[in-house]
């Protein structure tokens, strides 16, 4: 008996069909209302007094705001390609963790987190910098990377 006939595979296959495409629905979903925010905050920063300018908290918020957007974006085309191809992508999960980390640093004070924070974070960027490296030297070697498969 092969296993892909048997009865309760294929139910779970149609099962996690279902929760794939409701992943990317609700992810679609989070994306549109994660960008119709920022574009009410943007719109009512600018207009409230004094018109046209921006404070600093103001412009941290929405750059905030943005990278939420883009990682949304970055996750979104991670489901797709998951669905169409059931291959998760590390350049994408890279890219993911990239805008993740920078948007962390733009937003928090550094005066506000505990002694050796700093340190960590940046042991993480370089770590993720040196594996986005690794990866991209690889692709270069082999010629042709995880995006451009995955469309």
């Amino acid at each position: 008996m092969k296993y892909e006939k048997h009865p309760l595979l294929r139910y779970l296959e149609k099962f996690e069909g279902i929760v794939n495409w409701s992943l990317l629905v609700l992810m679609a979903c989070v994306v549109l209302l994660a960008t119709v925010e920022l574009a009410w905050i943007l719109v009512k920063d600018v207009l409230t007094p004094p018109v046209f300018l921006l404070e600093i908290h103001e412009l941290l918020e929405l750059f905030s705001l943005f990278l939420l957007v883009l990682i949304g974006i970055e996750l979104l085309h991670s489901v797709k390609t998951f669905i169409l191809r059931r291959e998760i992508h590390l350049e994408s999960v890279l890219t993911v963790a990239m805008i993740a980390v920078a948007r962390k640093i733009i937003v928090l004070e550094p005066k506000e987190w505990p002694e050796g924070t700093l340190l960590g974070l940046a042991a993480l960027v370089l770590a993720l910098f040196i594996s986005y490296y690794v990866m991209q030297r690889s692709r270069r070697k082999h010629g042709n990377s995880d995006l451009e498969r995955a469309e």
